[in-house]
């Protein structure tokens, strides 16, 4: 291991309290996207636990370690800190394993669909904690979802995708329609039920062990709209679902609530969210893919943008949108030679 290596190395034996005379291994694992090196350590008879080495230039990874241990306090699971060194920007995590939600994309619909509903409970702990009693917890998070951060993930969408990834601008009177149409969703999602939100719910953030979920990636953790988290798993375009299967699991998470909203309004906000949530997620697949040089997000640009196409269609006040996607669609499948 190299010598950067080696001070991961003395900051896990000493966390963990392993004997200098003891093996103790490092293996890299694959990139993500937020600035994080990820190590699996090894020691003794099959004993492992994760290492993270962050960059503090992004502020949501200093948040980690004390959102994990709130979430221990409030009984959603997500794995056990270890230890936290702030000064290295280190922290050592349980290891849940190599499967996540992800991993079952192919089994059968009866068997993940109960992973799915499992997942919607443990979010819907976090979803339902009183944030009146959140300040008593001392946690810091990112700024909250409102309208300036929902405009700033739709100009993340014009700016990385549209123009970045496609080449496309909108005429001056189309983008005047477009940005009070999307103003629009914007306040009918802040007009929610504002509560804690993982802000990444997507299937590859949710691990598996012992067929029960294990939340990670909750760094960007922020008050918001519930129904961003429910459009970030049930239209994650890493996995295929049908309509039925997202209705399915969205009457699920309704039937969880007291039904504040009649289940038309329900679904139509869930529509509304995820049309912005995909917005979000293709503004980082050009920005990560192209600006970054983590090519295989790419890869990602044709379900999200089937699925926006999805949302717009469903959604009741986004024909500008839909008519926008349309264009994104043709594009992409000219430069690709996608049918």
């Amino acid at each position: 291991m190299s010598l950067a290596g080696e001070f991961i190395i003395d900051f896990a034996r000493e966390a963990l309290g392993l004997d200098r005379p003891l093996p103790i291994e490092g293996a890299p694992l694959s990139a993500r996207g937020s600035d994080r090196t990820f190590y699996r350590i090894t020691w003794g008879e099959g004993k492992s636990c994760i290492l993270v080495h962050y960059n503090p230039v992004r502020t949501e990874n200093g948040y980690y370690a004390e959102i994990t241990q709130f979430l221990a306090a409030i009984g959603v699971p997500a794995p056990r800190l270890i230890a936290h060194d702030p000064g290295q920007c280190l922290l050592l995590m349980e290891d849940m394993g190599e499967r996540d939600l992800w991993y079952y994309r192919e089994d059968l619909w009866e068997g993940r669909r109960d992973l799915y509903v499992k997942t919607l409970e443990a979010v819907h702990c976090l979803h339902s904690f009183d944030i009146e009693d959140f300040p008593r917890y001392g946690v810091r998070l990112m700024e909250r979802f409102g309208p300036e951060l929902y405009q700033w993930e739709r100009e993340y969408f014009k700016e990385h995708f549209m123009q970045g990834s496609l080449g496309l601008t909108i005429e001056p009177s189309c983008a005047k329609r477009l940005e009070g149409e999307l103003a629009g969703l914007a306040k009918r999602l802040s007009d929610t039920r504002q509560c804690l939100v993982h802000r990444d719910l997507q299937s590859q953030n949710i691990m598996i062990r012992d067929r029960m979920p294990f939340l990670i990636d909750y760094q960007g953790m922020r008050f918001g709209s519930p129904f961003y988290d429910l459009a970030s798993l049930l239209c994650d375009p890493y996995v295929r679902f049908s309509f039925t299967e997202i209705e399915d699991l969205l009457l699920v998470y309704y039937g969880m609530g007291n039904k504040e909203m009649e289940w038309d309004v329900f679904q139509g906000l869930f529509w509304d969210a995820s049309a912005q949530r995909l917005m979000q997620a293709l503004g980082a697949y050009g920005f990560l893919g192209y600006k970054k040089g983590l090519t295989s997000f790419l890869g990602h640009i044709p379900a999200a943008l089937a699925n926006l196409d999805m949302a717009a269609a469903k959604a009741v006040s986004l024909p500008c949108l839909r008519e926008l996607t349309g264009k994104c669609l043709k594009k992409w499948g000219s430069m690709h030679s996608l049918s």
